[in-house]
């Protein structure tokens, strides 16, 4: 069976943001601050599509294209090979038809003018306008595991990410999580409201 992730909790996590998230789940699943959106408007909230591409090659991304369901979001490894463009126009066309939520991507991508226009989040390394080749022999893999940093990504996952990063939470700690960062949240409305009141962090946090 396909791993599936409630559509509530995905909605409860797109309020959330990236570094609450992270905190609530004990300081894990951040991935390298490298990963940033096109525009810092971008969020991406789904569960994760692993997908391993081999170096400077984007056939498997094609593949993940053809493979991902409505509200995927396409987490791509290339191995450290992030000076390549992998990613452009017609692939994000290709993924809103499919009604994918987003690309995460340890690599470059280009077009990234028009990208931003058509709204598609996505998170990469960078922009590249090196272009890739397509083996049919490549080494590659859809669903399994990867590795981005030292976060190992499941199919499944839950991937949250906004202008500050990326995290990545597993699939069996997701509603714990998310209800650990909505009490965070709450509990720093409460402190606003006392800065707001006069009282100083040092007081808050009983500083030293």
């Amino acid at each position: 069976m396909e791993p599936h992730v409630e559509q509530l909790l995905l909605e409860r996590a797109r309020h959330l943001s990236s570094a609450t998230v992270h905190e609530a789940a004990g300081k894990i699943g951040a991935l390298p601050s490298a990963l940033k959106p096109l525009h810092p408007s971008f969020i991406v909230c789904g569960q994760a599509f692993p997908v391993q591409s081999p170096p400077g090659d984007n056939l498997w991304l094609h593949r993940a294209l053809a493979a991902a369901q409505p509200g995927d979001v396409l987490v791509v490894a290339t191995s450290g090979a992030n000076e390549f463009g992998y990613w452009g126009e017609v692939m994000t066309r290709a993924a809103q038809a499919r009604q994918l939520a987003g690309l995460v991507i340890d690599g470059g991508v280009r077009d990234s003018q028009r990208l931003i226009a058509l709204g598609f989040p996505v998170f990469s390394h960078g922009i590249c306008i090196r272009g890739t080749s397509k083996d049919p022999l490549g080494a590659g893999s859809l669903y399994e595991p990867i590795r981005i940093g030292e976060v190992v990504i499941h199919h499944g996952d839950l991937v949250l990410g906004d202008a500050d990063g990326v995290v990545v939470i597993p699939r069996e700690q997701i509603a714990t999580v998310i209800d650990l960062a909505e009490a965070r949240d709450a509990a720093e409305t409460e402190i606003f409201e006392r800065i707001a009141r006069g009282e100083t962090t040092m007081e808050i946090y009983r500083l030293p």
